[in-house]
């Protein structure tokens, strides 16, 4: 069995943004994804493959 995830945000998001914010967290070949405002809620998990090219994405389209 896999230890809980260490949930983390990104270095963006403050505070004030917490209703905007997700949070992520590496759990064995996955990755899980859940809404900040709230932390006890459902969660999505994703391949590590996918996260990334999620993250590539986003990062090619950044300003």
């Amino acid at each position: 069995m896999l230890p809980a995830p260490a949930w983390r945000r990104s270095s963006h998001c403050t505070e004030q943004d917490l209703g905007t914010c997700v949070e992520v967290a590496p759990h064995g070949m996955r990755v899980a994804v859940r809404d900040s405002k709230d932390p006890s809620g459902p969660h999505l998990s994703v391949s590590r493959e996918d996260w990334q090219s999620f993250v590539d994405a986003i990062k090619s389209r950044s300003v």
